[in-house]
């Protein structure tokens, strides 16, 4: 797949969001209006949270899929560890405020308030049903083109699918219990499930915005790659500098060779070393620094 190609696939997988998360804030908007459930109106503010991060995937995208400038020399995949970021912000205070809004509900009213659960049970099942299809294809795009954007987004939606499995569970115990406390009970937890993703998402995307290195597994790939050219003369390898933009992986590193190799040799070498390390992963950007082995001895 070429990088417009990329582009496109993530952008169209953005829009779709877009699309699917108003119609569902609409018509959970309404469903929680009628059913008087704190649960199902609390859903709906967590579906404005999840348009407001389909929006923000679908800019960074755009912006990500332009190549390197004078002003982005290392190119414009920031933008989408920006969004993933600014998303799981979003995620956290959508539980924040769900939670403020749960025990508000219970301290005021406690139980005493009237709710009409079959509407709400089937607007619940619809957005279940809805979400597991976008989150399934954004993840699929996610994976295929290395998106933190989509897959943030992906996330989110994921996390809907759960928050609103609760709040179906949860009518369906007022419904045949008649204690409605349960509702904002059920609200709480679903604010905890839903708080939870997004300080794992937060965690992932701001180790890429402050450069932080690759996955234990992706350097694992790396060490193989060199390791396999120690029968072709790399004789060690240090300064092994790793990070992400985007979906671009950065890789830096000085490797030793016999001081005796012609410079043609090595940078052979070089290129040999790269394109291994390209079988391995995915959309790198890699530069090796050669030293004779001789130079190393002598620091």
């Amino acid at each position: 797949m070429t990088v417009k190609e990329s582009a496109q696939e993530k952008k169209f997988g953005a829009a779709v969001s877009i699309v699917s998360n108003t119609v569902l804030i609409l018509i959970k908007v309404l469903a929680g209006i009628l059913s008087g459930s704190i649960s199902v109106l609390s859903e709906a503010l967590h579906s404005f949270a999840d348009l407001s991060a389909s929006c923000l995937a679908y800019f960074s995208v755009s912006k990500s899929a332009k190549p390197a400038d004078d002003d982005h020399p290392f190119g414009h995949g920031k933008y989408e560890d920006l969004a993933g970021f600014i998303e799981a912000i979003l995620i956290i205070l959508t539980a924040l405020y769900i939670l403020f809004v749960a025990c508000e509900k219970i301290i005021t009213h406690g139980g005493n308030y009237e709710i009409h659960t079959t509407i709400g049970i089937l607007i619940m099942c619809l957005s279940v049903v809805v979400n597991w299809v976008i989150s399934s294809y954004l993840d699929k795009i996610a994976k295929k083109t290395d998106s933190i954007a989509l897959k943030t987004d992906s996330e989110h939606l994921r996390a809907d699918i759960y928050s609103s499995l609760g709040i179906i569970l949860g009518l369906i115990a007022v419904k045949v219990t008649g204690l409605n406390i349960l509702d904002p009970i059920i609200a709480i937890f679903v604010a905890a499930i839903i708080l939870r993703t997004g300080i794992k998402l937060t965690k992932q995307s701001s180790n890429n915005l402050l450069d932080g290195s690759l996955p234990k597994e992706d350097k694992e790939k790396i060490d193989e790659a060199l390791k396999s050219f120690g029968a072709h003369g790399v004789i060690g390898a240090k300064q092994i500098r790793t990070s992400k933009s985007g979906s671009k992986r950065l890789i830096r590193m000085t490797i030793f060779l016999p001081s005796g190799m012609t410079l043609l040799e090595a940078h052979n070498i070089c290129d040999e070393i790269e394109t291994q390390i390209r079988k391995n992963l995915k959309n790198c950007d890699i530069i090796i620094h050669a030293e004779p082995y001789c130079k190393c001895i002598d620091k």
